[in-house]
Protein backbone atom coordinates (compact mmCIF):
# COMPACT_ATOMS: atom_id res chain seq x y z
CA UNK A 1 0.00 0.00 0.00
CA UNK A 2 3.12 2.54 0.85
CA UNK A 3 4.55 2.06 -2.45
CA UNK A 4 1.26 2.81 -4.38
CA UNK A 5 0.21 5.59 -2.68
CA UNK A 6 3.87 7.02 -2.85
CA UNK A 7 3.75 6.79 -6.97
CA UNK A 8 0.17 8.21 -6.68
CA UNK A 9 1.84 11.34 -4.97
CA UNK A 10 4.28 12.15 -8.08
CA UNK A 11 3.11 14.99 -9.70
CA UNK A 12 2.31 14.33 -13.17
CA UNK A 13 -0.36 11.71 -11.87
CA UNK A 14 -2.85 14.56 -10.47
CA UNK A 15 -5.40 14.61 -13.05
CA UNK A 16 -6.11 18.24 -14.52
CA UNK A 17 -10.12 18.68 -14.22
CA UNK A 18 -10.82 19.67 -11.26
CA UNK A 19 -13.90 17.23 -10.78
CA UNK A 20 -11.45 14.23 -11.35
CA UNK A 21 -8.84 16.10 -8.81
CA UNK A 22 -11.63 16.37 -6.41
CA UNK A 23 -12.63 12.45 -6.76
CA UNK A 24 -8.88 11.87 -6.67
CA UNK A 25 -8.41 13.71 -3.06
CA UNK A 26 -11.32 11.84 -2.02
CA UNK A 27 -9.73 8.38 -2.62
CA UNK A 28 -6.40 9.19 -1.86
CA UNK A 29 -7.58 10.40 1.86
CA UNK A 30 -9.50 7.18 2.21
CA UNK A 31 -6.47 5.38 1.29
CA UNK A 32 -4.10 7.42 3.65
CA UNK A 33 -6.75 6.86 5.94
CA UNK A 34 -7.16 3.20 6.01
CA UNK A 35 -2.90 3.40 6.16
CA UNK A 36 -3.02 5.15 9.30
CA UNK A 37 -5.35 3.22 10.66
CA UNK A 38 -3.88 -0.28 9.55
CA UNK A 39 -0.12 0.55 9.77
CA UNK A 40 2.53 -0.91 13.12
CA UNK A 41 2.35 1.58 15.76
CA UNK A 42 5.77 3.17 16.69
CA UNK A 43 8.11 1.48 18.02
CA UNK A 44 7.61 3.17 21.70
CA UNK A 45 3.58 2.12 21.76
CA UNK A 46 4.49 -1.15 20.18
CA UNK A 47 6.40 -1.87 23.64
CA UNK A 48 3.31 -2.80 25.47
CA UNK A 49 4.08 -3.84 29.29
CA UNK A 50 4.78 -7.23 29.30
CA UNK A 51 4.67 -8.78 33.12
CA UNK A 52 6.69 -11.30 32.55
CA UNK A 53 8.90 -10.03 30.32
CA UNK A 54 12.66 -11.31 29.84
CA UNK A 55 15.75 -10.23 27.48
CA UNK A 56 15.14 -11.99 24.63
CA UNK A 57 17.71 -10.97 21.58
CA UNK A 58 20.42 -9.91 24.55
CA UNK A 59 22.50 -8.47 21.83
CA UNK A 60 22.45 -4.77 24.16
CA UNK A 61 24.46 -5.86 27.08
CA UNK A 62 22.01 -4.17 29.49
CA UNK A 63 22.95 -3.05 33.04
CA UNK A 64 21.26 -0.73 35.67
CA UNK A 65 22.45 2.01 37.79
CA UNK A 66 21.45 1.05 41.28
CA UNK A 67 20.97 4.17 43.21
CA UNK A 68 17.76 5.34 40.95
CA UNK A 69 15.58 2.22 42.72
CA UNK A 70 16.76 3.30 46.57
CA UNK A 71 15.56 2.30 48.61
CA UNK A 72 15.05 -0.90 47.36
CA UNK A 73 17.84 -3.70 49.03
CA UNK A 74 20.35 -4.06 46.89
CA UNK A 75 20.02 -7.63 46.86
CA UNK A 76 16.39 -7.61 45.89
CA UNK A 77 17.01 -5.71 43.47
CA UNK A 78 20.11 -7.94 41.84
CA UNK A 79 17.45 -10.41 42.02
CA UNK A 80 14.84 -8.53 40.14
CA UNK A 81 17.69 -8.20 37.40
CA UNK A 82 18.57 -11.10 37.10
CA UNK A 83 15.13 -12.68 36.65
CA UNK A 84 14.83 -9.78 34.13
CA UNK A 85 18.06 -10.76 32.30
CA UNK A 86 20.12 -7.78 33.14
CA UNK A 87 23.78 -8.66 33.14
CA UNK A 88 25.27 -6.17 35.07
CA UNK A 89 24.97 -3.25 37.71
CA UNK A 90 26.66 -0.58 38.92
CA UNK A 91 25.89 2.16 41.30
CA UNK A 92 25.80 0.40 44.27
CA UNK A 93 28.54 -0.08 47.16
CA UNK A 94 31.25 -2.30 46.21
CA UNK A 95 30.87 -4.10 48.97
CA UNK A 96 27.57 -5.77 47.44
CA UNK A 97 29.84 -6.70 44.55
CA UNK A 98 30.32 -10.16 45.74
CA UNK A 99 26.69 -10.64 46.31
CA UNK A 100 26.26 -9.97 42.47
CA UNK A 101 28.59 -11.61 40.91
CA UNK A 102 27.74 -14.77 42.74
CA UNK A 103 24.73 -14.63 40.95
CA UNK A 104 26.61 -13.95 37.44
CA UNK A 105 25.69 -10.28 37.05
CA UNK A 106 28.79 -8.40 36.12
CA UNK A 107 29.37 -4.74 37.65
CA UNK A 108 29.42 -2.79 34.90
CA UNK A 109 30.93 0.57 35.90
CA UNK A 110 33.09 1.50 39.22
CA UNK A 111 32.98 4.79 40.65
CA UNK A 112 35.16 7.03 41.85
CA UNK A 113 35.22 11.30 42.93
CA UNK A 114 31.81 11.96 42.15
CA UNK A 115 30.13 14.88 40.20
CA UNK A 116 30.75 17.94 42.86
CA UNK A 117 34.17 18.21 43.56
CA UNK A 118 36.00 17.46 40.19
CA UNK A 119 39.49 18.73 38.46
CA UNK A 120 37.90 21.47 37.48
CA UNK A 121 39.31 23.01 40.56
CA UNK A 122 43.27 21.85 41.35
CA UNK A 123 42.68 22.24 45.25
CA UNK A 124 40.72 18.69 44.29
CA UNK A 125 43.23 16.98 42.23
CA UNK A 126 45.22 15.30 45.15
CA UNK A 127 41.92 14.07 46.55
CA UNK A 128 40.19 12.92 42.54
CA UNK A 129 43.68 11.39 41.89
CA UNK A 130 43.69 8.94 45.07
CA UNK A 131 39.81 8.03 44.43
CA UNK A 132 40.67 7.50 40.41
CA UNK A 133 43.36 5.24 41.08
CA UNK A 134 41.79 3.29 43.81
CA UNK A 135 38.70 2.81 41.28
CA UNK A 136 41.25 1.49 38.64
CA UNK A 137 42.29 -1.04 41.19
CA UNK A 138 38.94 -1.89 42.10
CA UNK A 139 37.81 -2.00 38.68
CA UNK A 140 41.05 -4.35 37.79
CA UNK A 141 39.94 -6.63 40.85
CA UNK A 142 36.42 -7.44 39.49
CA UNK A 143 37.10 -7.05 35.97
CA UNK A 144 34.93 -3.86 34.88
CA UNK A 145 36.63 -2.19 32.16
CA UNK A 146 35.16 1.36 32.87
CA UNK A 147 35.79 4.09 35.81
CA UNK A 148 33.80 7.13 36.05
CA UNK A 149 35.14 10.38 36.09
CA UNK A 150 33.56 14.16 35.72
CA UNK A 151 34.98 17.33 35.66
CA UNK A 152 33.76 18.92 38.40
CA UNK A 153 31.34 22.26 39.08
CA UNK A 154 32.71 25.74 37.97
CA UNK A 155 33.29 27.70 40.28
CA UNK A 156 34.48 31.71 40.55
CA UNK A 157 37.67 33.04 39.93
CA UNK A 158 38.48 30.03 37.45
CA UNK A 159 37.84 30.85 33.62
CA UNK A 160 36.62 28.06 31.22
CA UNK A 161 39.93 27.59 29.45
CA UNK A 162 41.80 27.00 33.04
CA UNK A 163 39.30 24.97 33.95
CA UNK A 164 39.60 22.68 31.12
CA UNK A 165 43.51 22.79 31.21
CA UNK A 166 43.27 21.42 35.31
CA UNK A 167 40.95 18.80 34.10
CA UNK A 168 43.26 17.77 31.40
CA UNK A 169 46.12 17.71 33.99
CA UNK A 170 44.51 15.74 36.53
CA UNK A 171 43.68 13.18 34.18
CA UNK A 172 46.97 13.28 32.56
CA UNK A 173 48.66 12.18 35.79
CA UNK A 174 46.19 9.33 36.45
CA UNK A 175 45.40 8.42 32.33
CA UNK A 176 49.25 5.92 32.21
CA UNK A 177 48.31 4.04 35.42
CA UNK A 178 44.63 3.39 33.75
CA UNK A 179 46.65 1.94 30.39
CA UNK A 180 48.72 -0.23 32.45
CA UNK A 181 45.82 -1.44 34.09
CA UNK A 182 43.97 -1.56 30.88
CA UNK A 183 40.78 0.33 32.74
CA UNK A 184 39.24 3.34 31.03
CA UNK A 185 38.60 6.56 32.50
CA UNK A 186 34.98 7.44 31.49
CA UNK A 187 33.76 11.25 31.51
CA UNK A 188 30.32 11.76 31.74
CA UNK A 189 28.49 14.66 30.76
CA UNK A 190 25.68 16.10 32.74
CA UNK A 191 23.09 18.50 31.61
CA UNK A 192 23.17 22.19 33.56
CA UNK A 193 19.61 22.78 32.57
CA UNK A 194 17.23 20.63 34.75
CA UNK A 195 16.86 21.83 38.33
CA UNK A 196 13.73 20.74 39.70
CA UNK A 197 15.72 17.62 41.13
CA UNK A 198 19.33 17.08 42.58
CA UNK A 199 19.45 14.01 40.26
CA UNK A 200 17.81 14.98 37.09
CA UNK A 201 20.35 18.25 36.58
CA UNK A 202 23.42 19.35 38.01
CA UNK A 203 23.73 23.53 37.24
CA UNK A 204 27.15 25.19 36.83
CA UNK A 205 28.50 21.78 36.13
CA UNK A 206 31.16 22.13 33.91
CA UNK A 207 31.05 19.67 31.04
CA UNK A 208 27.65 20.09 29.88
CA UNK A 209 28.45 19.75 26.34
CA UNK A 210 28.96 16.28 25.24
CA UNK A 211 31.01 17.54 22.05
CA UNK A 212 32.59 19.53 24.68
CA UNK A 213 33.66 17.03 26.89
CA UNK A 214 34.94 14.56 23.62
CA UNK A 215 37.26 17.67 22.83
CA UNK A 216 38.62 17.25 26.73
CA UNK A 217 39.13 13.45 25.75
CA UNK A 218 41.53 14.31 22.78
CA UNK A 219 43.48 17.00 24.78
CA UNK A 220 43.91 13.88 27.30
CA UNK A 221 45.62 11.81 24.04
CA UNK A 222 45.11 8.21 25.31
CA UNK A 223 42.72 5.30 24.36
CA UNK A 224 42.21 4.82 27.48
CA UNK A 225 40.34 8.41 27.91
CA UNK A 226 36.50 7.78 26.51
CA UNK A 227 33.02 8.98 26.94
CA UNK A 228 30.38 7.91 29.23
CA UNK A 229 27.59 8.59 26.44
CA UNK A 230 24.59 9.61 28.80
CA UNK A 231 21.65 9.58 26.27
CA UNK A 232 19.22 11.60 28.74
CA UNK A 233 21.86 14.08 29.14
CA UNK A 234 22.85 14.49 25.75
CA UNK A 235 19.18 14.76 24.77
CA UNK A 236 18.71 17.69 27.34
CA UNK A 237 21.02 19.63 26.47
CA UNK A 238 22.19 19.16 22.74
CA UNK A 239 20.05 16.74 21.13
CA UNK A 240 21.11 15.00 17.83
CA UNK A 241 21.64 11.57 19.39
CA UNK A 242 21.80 9.04 17.21
CA UNK A 243 23.97 11.39 14.86
CA UNK A 244 25.83 12.09 17.93
CA UNK A 245 26.34 8.60 18.82
CA UNK A 246 27.99 8.11 15.32
CA UNK A 247 30.35 10.46 15.43
CA UNK A 248 32.07 9.84 18.69
CA UNK A 249 31.36 6.16 18.71
CA UNK A 250 35.37 6.07 18.69
CA UNK A 251 35.36 7.44 21.96
CA UNK A 252 32.27 5.97 23.53
CA UNK A 253 32.83 2.92 26.40
CA UNK A 254 29.67 3.52 28.37
CA UNK A 255 25.89 4.32 27.76
CA UNK A 256 23.23 5.16 30.21
CA UNK A 257 19.40 5.79 29.72
CA UNK A 258 16.64 7.73 30.90
CA UNK A 259 13.24 9.17 29.34
CA UNK A 260 13.08 12.69 28.83
CA UNK A 261 12.27 15.11 30.04
CA UNK A 262 11.73 14.15 33.78
CA UNK A 263 14.23 10.98 33.63
CA UNK A 264 11.63 8.63 33.99
CA UNK A 265 10.36 5.69 32.32
CA UNK A 266 11.50 4.66 28.88
CA UNK A 267 7.32 5.17 27.89
CA UNK A 268 5.25 6.76 25.71
CA UNK A 269 5.23 9.61 27.63
CA UNK A 270 8.77 10.83 26.77
CA UNK A 271 10.31 12.27 23.58
CA UNK A 272 13.08 9.68 22.64
CA UNK A 273 12.29 6.73 20.51
CA UNK A 274 14.28 4.39 22.26
CA UNK A 275 13.91 1.38 19.92
CA UNK A 276 16.11 3.45 17.49
CA UNK A 277 18.54 4.91 19.16
CA UNK A 278 19.61 1.16 20.76
CA UNK A 279 19.74 -0.05 16.92
CA UNK A 280 21.94 2.83 16.14
CA UNK A 281 24.12 1.45 18.98
CA UNK A 282 24.76 -1.85 17.47
CA UNK A 283 25.27 0.01 14.14
CA UNK A 284 28.11 1.74 15.65
CA UNK A 285 29.99 -1.43 16.60
CA UNK A 286 29.47 -0.96 19.96
CA UNK A 287 29.82 -3.66 22.46
CA UNK A 288 29.89 -2.22 25.66
CA UNK A 289 27.38 -1.64 28.79
CA UNK A 290 23.79 0.16 28.56
CA UNK A 291 23.00 0.85 31.93
CA UNK A 292 19.05 1.64 32.68
CA UNK A 293 19.17 4.72 35.17
CA UNK A 294 15.80 5.58 35.13
CA UNK A 295 14.04 7.22 38.15
CA UNK A 296 10.75 5.05 38.03
CA UNK A 297 7.59 6.47 38.85
CA UNK A 298 4.99 3.71 38.44
CA UNK A 299 3.33 2.40 41.41
CA UNK A 300 5.64 -1.24 40.44
CA UNK A 301 9.05 -0.48 39.93
CA UNK A 302 10.11 -3.54 38.63
CA UNK A 303 7.56 -3.38 35.82
CA UNK A 304 8.90 -0.28 35.00
CA UNK A 305 12.28 -1.92 35.09
CA UNK A 306 10.93 -4.67 32.51
CA UNK A 307 9.32 -2.62 30.29
CA UNK A 308 12.56 -0.59 30.00
CA UNK A 309 14.36 -3.80 29.32
CA UNK A 310 12.34 -4.74 26.65
CA UNK A 311 12.29 -1.47 25.20
CA UNK A 312 16.24 -1.26 24.27
CA UNK A 313 15.85 -5.30 23.73
CA UNK A 314 16.22 -5.06 19.98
Amino acid sequence: MTTKIARTFRSDSFPSSPLTRRSWLKSATAILGAAAFTRPRTALAASPVEPDFRVRNGRIKQSIMGWTYNPMPTPELARHCKDIGLVAMEGIDAKQYPMIRELGLAVSLVGSHGFKQGPFNPDNHEFCERKLREGIDLAAEVNCKNVITFTGMRESGISDETGAKNCVDLWKRVIGYAEQKRINLSLEHLNSRDNTHPMKGHPGYFGDHVDFCVELIRRVGSPNMKLLFDIYHVQIMDGDVIRRLRQHKDVIAHIHTAGVPGRGELDDTQELNYPAIMRAVLEIGYTGYVAQELIPTWPDKVLALRHAAKVCDV
